[in-house]
C-alpha cells in the first residue's frame, strides 16, 4: 500500500517547488509508484480534493481534531484515509456529529505531526501548493506517458481527476476515449479570454469573426432527452426549480435531445436587462417560485450547441456548432450574431449592445472547438472599461496569518 506520509512529502516538496514543470515533475513521479487501488485517492488529495465531497466536518470538528497529540511515526496508508473518510462520510442519524468528531479525532491520533497538518488543509479545502488541477493534469499525462491534449480533453468530461488518474495510468489512451460528454452529466462551460476593443479581437482571431452580443445574465447548460429537462450553472448547481419557464422553452422545441449553453437573464418592463444581482435573485429560490416567477420573469438566450440528437459535437468547429444551433433553436431565443472581419461593422454592433443594456461583445472563432473547463484562446470578451482615480488614505498592518503585510 501507497504511504501516506509520501504523499504528504510529495506535497510539500511540490508546493516548496516555483517552477511549474517542476511540480509536474514531482507529481508524475510520485503517481508512478502508486499502487492501482490508490491512484484515484492519491490523484484527489494532491489536487486537493477528496472523494467523499462533503462529509459533515465543520471548523469545530477540525478543530478538535488538531488538539489530538501526533504518532511518533508514519503508519497510514493513503487507502486507509480514505477508508476512514468514506466511514465518517457515511455517519448519519442521531448523534451522528459526535460520531463523526470521534472517528475524525482516531484518525489524527494515527497521523503525524505532518500528516496532520495535510488533513487539515485538505478537509478545509485550504491546500497551497499551486495551480492544483491544472499541474495535475500535466502530472498525470507525463506519468502515463500521453499527450496533455487527450488528458485535457477526457478531463473535461470526467467527474473527477481520479477517474482521470486512474484510467490513464491503468488501462491508458484507449480509456480516455471512454470519457464523452453525456445527458445530464454537466461539464464546465468554456471561458473567454480578453481583447481591449473589436480591433484587437480581429487582429487575434483573425478573418471573419463571429460576435455576438454579451449578456449579463446568469450562465446556464440546458439538457434534454424527450420530456426531461435540466438546466444547470455555471458552477454546475441543478437549479431546473427555480426557473421552470425556461425549462418549458426548451422541453418545446422540436428536436428530442440537446444540449445547449447559454445565459438565462430577466428584463424589466421597458425591455432593458436587469442588473445581474436581480437576475440571480430567481437562482437557488425553493419557495414561492411561481410568485417571483410572476414579478421576474426569466429569459434564455443560447450560443452553442454542444449535442443534437445522438451527434456529440463539442469538438466540432464553431461553424457546425452554430449551424446546429441555428436548426434547433429559433432566432428568438438566440443571442444576437454578427459574422464580419470588418471594423466598423463590429464596431457598431458592439454600440448596439451597449445600446441594448448589455455588457459588450463576445469575438469567437470560427474554427475553435468548445473547450469546456477552459479559459480557450478562441473566445475573446470585449466589455466597457470602468476606470477610477483613487487616492490611499489610510492602510493598516495585516494581522493574524497576514502579519507583516499591508
Amino acid at each position: 500500500m501507497g504511504s501516506f506520509a509520501n504523499l504528504v512529502q510529495a506535497s510539500g516538496r511540490v508546493g516548496a517547488t516555483s517552477s511549474r514543470l517542476g511540480k509536474v515533475r514531482e507529481l508524475a513521479s510520485f503517481l508512478r509508484d502508486i499502487p492501482a487501488d490508490e491512484i484515484e485517492a492519491a490523484v484527489l488529495y494532491l489536487s486537493g480534493e477528496i472523494s467523499q465531497g462533503r462529509i459533515g466536518i465543520g471548523y469545530a470538528m477540525l478543530q478538535a481534531a488538531a488538539t489530538q497529540s501526533a504518532a511518533d511515526s508514519a503508519t497510514l496508508s493513503i487507502a486507509e484515509v480514505d477508508q476512514r473518510l468514506t466511514a465518517i462520510a457515511a455517519m448519519r442519524g442521531g448523534g451522528s456529529a459526535a460520531h463523526r468528531t470521534a472517528a475524525l479525532a482516531e484518525l489524527f491520533v494515527q497521523a503525524t505531526l505532518g500528516e496532520q497538518q495535510f488533513l487539515l488543509r485538505l478537509l478545509a479545502g485550504d491546500i497551497r501548493q499551486g495551480a492544483l488541477a491544472g499541474v495535475m493534469v500535466d502530472a498525470i499525462a507525463a506519468a502515463a506517458d500521453l499527450p496533455v491534449s487527450k488528458v485535457r480533453r477526457a478531463a473535461m468530461y470526467a467527474k473527477s481527476l481520479g477517474e482521470i488518474g486512474r484510467a490513464a495510468l491503468l488501462q491508458g489512451a484507449h480509456a480516455l476515449d471512454g470519457f464523452r460528454l453525456e445527458l445530464f452529466s454537466p461539464v464546465s462551460p468554456m471561458l473567454a479570454q480578453t481583447a481591449a476593443d473589436v480591433g484587437d479581437a480581429l487582429k487575434i482571431l483573425d478573418g471573419d469573426v463571429v460576435f455576438e452580443w454579451k449578456m449579463d445574465g446568469a450562465r446556464i447548460q440546458v439538457h434534454k432527452a424527450d420530456d426531461e429537462v435540466r438546466i444547470y450553472t455555471r458552477n454546475l448547481h441543478d437549479v431546473t426549480d427555480a426557473v421552470p419557464e425556461v425549462a418549458d422553452l426548451v422541453r418545446g422545441l422540436a428536436e428530442r435531445t440537446l444540449v445547449l449553453d447559454g445565459e438565462a437573464i430577466a428584463f424589466d418592463a421597458t425591455g432593458r436587462p436587469h442588473p445581474f444581482q436581480t437576475t440571480m435573485r430567481r437562482f437557488g429560490r425553493k419557495l414561492n417560485v411561481a410568485a417571483l416567477r410572476d414579478k421576474l420573469p426569466m429569459r434564455a438566450f443560447f450560443f452553442d450547441c454542444l449535442r443534437v440528437g445522438e451527434r456529440i459535437i463539442v469538438d466540432a468547429p464553431a461553424t457546425e456548432r452554430f449551424r446546429c444551433l441555428e436548426q434547433a433553436v429559433p432566432e428568438s431565443v438566440r443571442i444576437p450574431r454578427l459574422v464580419t472581419s470588418s471594423a466598423p461593422a463590429a464596431a457598431a454592433f458592439y454600440d448596439a449592445a451597449i445600446a441594448a443594456g448589455h455588457e459588450g461583445l463576445m469575438a469567437k472563432s470560427l474554427s475553435a472547438a468548445y473547450e469546456a473547463g477552459s479559459r480557450g484562446a478562441g473566445w475573446l470578451k470585449i466589455k466597457r472599461a470602468h476606470t477610477l482615480d483613487l487616492v490611499v488614505l489610510a492602510a493598516e498592518w495585516g494581522h493574524g496569518r497576514r502579519t507583516g503585510q499591508m
